[in-house]
Formats: structure tokens, sequence, C-alpha cells
């Protein structure tokens, strides 16, 4: 028996669960090793915490066993150069504070439902994703995601054959500096594949921060249906948020800056968003070259009766347009947004566009269309956060028009009152949003 453990270090794993009762809350094991044995025997509720170091994982870690904790001793000081971890048929673990690094990647499959990852970092290069969510209720959270040059995304979420992950919840994260030279293929999240673009994953994407996302056009990828996209906040970056395939999801209070939102599909909401970009294209109809995808199809699908509404955009050229397509967008409402800058047409569409136009700001500019908006100066300040406000006495005051009930905030999450503001904020001297950056986020925030 001695013999046989010796291979594997006898002494230190003998000694760290010796001194630590199988039953303790905590759990302290040297290696890798020891780490699996200690996963075999671990109960409901147990924390197993492996020593800071640089491990490589020959062979798969095992998760056997449900509502266990399985940690770095410190965030950031426990490295999986190799190998990593393999869920079974489990509940609830929570993985955290590891640093996949080389070639380790980590996948949850769809048996490990309620598996949470969090305080994790996934650096460098990798074959496929870097983390891969296949189950229901997936949490992914205060993690970083960094310095990727080869193709293949940061975080993907699927599901098995027919089905996608439900309810997957992304939060908090930084994703940074991924730098693929490719046409397509580097998106930091693809929430879906196109062949499962009709299917509704209930995925919440919000509070995270993307820097340097130019692995592909596309930073968030959307390729399911009603999904949520919120309070993100994306910078000096050539990826948009993107709506790719699906229908019914919401694109709400994200902060832009030189980034843009795109969108394909039907009966989508986009409201609150702050878009500031140095050149044109803030905000995109993307073109149709099907009036609506089939389950399998990979082309683009015409947006129908989409919202756009409430609104702050910021650029020159044509800050709003559409792709030029073989179907032109059909029925979609754009209201209530402010656009400010220099152009000779802010708003360009497709010709046989039907768009609905109406309470729009326009200002700098010529507007490009020829109802549903006022040039007049919106009177937007910049506040000490760099975001451009509504200044007393704007005319975007208690001026909007329609009724849009779900707007009932603004994009600080403050309440919306009487008549709404035109734009993405609501006149406040309380203003309080500002733009993520890196200390809000990733594994060292708190």
């Amino acid at each position: 028996m001695i013999r046989s453990l010796a291979v594997v270090g006898a002494a230190a794993l003998l000694s760290s669960l010796v001194q630590t009762p199988a039953d303790a809350a905590v759990v302290s094991v040297p290696n890798v090793a020891a780490l699996q044995a200690a996963i075999n025997k671990a109960r409901s509720g147990q924390r197993i915490v492996l020593a800071d170091g640089v491990h490589r994982a020959d062979k798969p870690i095992k998760i056997t066993k449900s509502r266990i904790t399985i940690a770095a001793r410190h965030a950031g000081r426990a490295v999986l150069s190799a190998g990593s971890f393999e869920f079974g048929a489990v509940r609830r673990v929570t993985v955290e504070g590891f640093v996949f690094s080389g070639t380790s990647t980590l996948a949850v499959p769809a048996e490990a439902a309620g598996t949470r990852i969090t305080r994790t970092t996934f650096n460098g290069d990798k074959d496929g994703a870097s983390l891969t969510v296949s189950a229901d209720d997936v949490e992914v959270d205060h993690n970083t995601f960094s310095n990727r040059t080869n193709e293949g995304v940061y975080l993907q979420i699927t599901g098995p054959d027919g089905k996608i992950a439900q309810r997957t919840k992304v939060h908090h994260n930084y994703f940074y500096n991924h730098s693929y030279s490719g046409l397509n293929g580097g998106e930091s999240i693809r929430l879906g594949y196109s062949y499962k673009q009709q299917l509704s994953a209930n995925a919440v994407i919000e509070n995270n921060l993307f820097e340097k996302a130019n692995g592909d056009p596309e930073a968030i990828s959307v390729k399911s249906s009603d999904n949520t996209i919120r309070f993100n906040t994306i910078r000096d970056s050539k990826g948009y948020i993107v709506l790719r395939h699906g229908n019914r999801s919401t694109v709400e209070g994200n902060l832009l800056f030189g980034s843009g939102i795109r969108f394909h599909g039907n009966d989508h909401k986009v409201f609150n968003n702050y878009v500031e970009n140095s050149g044109d294209r803030a905000l995109v109809f993307g073109k149709g070259s099907e009036t609506d995808s089939g389950p399998t199809s990979k082309l683009h699908d015409r947006p129908d009766r989409v919202t756009v509404a409430f609104n702050t955009l910021i650029g020159t050229g044509a800050v709003v347009d559409s792709d030029t397509g073989t179907y032109a967008p059909k029925d979609c409402v754009f209201a209530n947004n402010v656009i400010k800058g220099s152009s000779s047409k802010f708003i360009e569409m497709m010709s046989g566009s039907t768009v609905k136009y109406e309470g729009n700001i326009v200002w700098g500019g010529t507007a490009g269309i020829s109802s549903g908006y006022r040039s007049v100066d919106p009177k937007l300040v910049r506040d000490t956060n760099g975001l451009l406000r509504l200044a007393s006495g704007s005319p975007a005051i208690e001026s909007s028009a329609g009724t849009y009930s779900y707007v009932t905030k603004d994009f600080d999450s403050q309440s919306r009152v009487g008549k709404p503001d035109v734009g993405s904020d609501e006149y406040s001297s309380s203003a309080v949003r500002k733009p993520l950056t890196p200390s809000d986020v990733g594994v060292s925030a708190p």
C-alpha cells in the first residue's frame, strides 16, 4: 500500500488527509493526486482547497460528488498547465479560483446542472473554446478570459443535441485581448449556434467588461432566442453586440465605446443603450438574405418587428443604418432616440425598409428621414464618468412619443417618471452609472 502511494506522493497525501477529517468543512490538499482522492471522499457542503503552484493533470480530475466546492487556496495562484476537470452527473458544484493555462480548458456537460465557475482565469491560446457550458442553470461570474491569438471563443454556451443550455448567467467577467486576425471565429461569447437559433436559452449576460475584443466583429454573438444582454461595457474593440440568429432577445442599458449593436431576427427590444462611436454604424439593422431563417439556416435573417427605443447614439457618418441585403427590415420601430454628431445622413436605411419613426432627436447633421424626429440640440453634457447626459432644460426631458411600457427605467436603472425623457438617460441630479473598469470585474473584483 505504501509503495503504491509513493508513486503519487504518499507522504503529502497521507499527511493532508490525516490532519483534515473527511467530514471537515474545508479539506486542504497539496497536489492533483490528493485533490482527486479528496473529491472521491467528499461530502455535501465541503470545500476542497488546492495549494498554490503549477499543477499538471495528466489525466482528468473527475468530479463525482454533488454540492461541493473545488477551489484554489488563493485565486489566481493554482495553475493547471495541462489537463482539466471532468464533471460526472453532479449538481451544484463550484469551481473557484484556478488558472487554466497552456492547453487547459473547461467544459460543463449537460449532466452537471447548477455548476458555478467563479474567480477563475482562462489565459492564452486553446484548442476550441476556453470554457464550454452545456448544462442548465450554470453561473459564470468574476472570471478573467485573456490573451488569445488563435481561432476559438472564450465562452461557448451550447447544449446536447436538440437542446440548448437553459438560464445561463454570465456576469462580472473580464474579457480581454483577443487578437485573432481571421475573419470569423474569435468571439468573446457565442450564445448558441446557428442550428440552435430557434431554441429559447433564456440566458442573461450582464455587467461584463470587454476590452480589445478584436478576434471577431462580434464580441457577443447571440445565436439562440429569448436572451437578455444588459449593462455590459465594451471599449477599444471591433466586436459588437450582435443578435446574429434567433428571436425575442433584449439588449438593454449597455455602454459601448467605439463598438456598436447589430441585429437580425424578429421581435427584439433594443433600448436604453449608450453608444459613443467615433465613426459610423453605431446601430445596424442587419441585412436580410432571407425573410425568416429555418432551423438549420446560416443565412442572415431579415429584422422583423424589432423596436429600437430610448438609446443615445453618438457618432459620425451613418450612425444608424441597414446592411444591404435581398430583404429590407420590416415592421420595425425607431423611437425616442437621441442622435448627435456630424453627418450628411445620420440614418440610412435600405430602400423598401418599413420602419416607424417617432419621437427622435437629431442634432449636428442631417437626419436622413422625413419625419419622426426633431432637429434640436439635446443639450448633452459630459459627467465625471465620461458619459454624455441630459442637462437641465434639455428639450429631451419629458418629450417622448408613443407608449413603451417596458421602458420603466433608464440606463442608470433609475425610474422614468411622468412622460419618459428621450434617449438613454432620464434627467436627474443624482446620476449613478459609470462604465465598468477592470477593478469592477474579474477574479479580484468585489
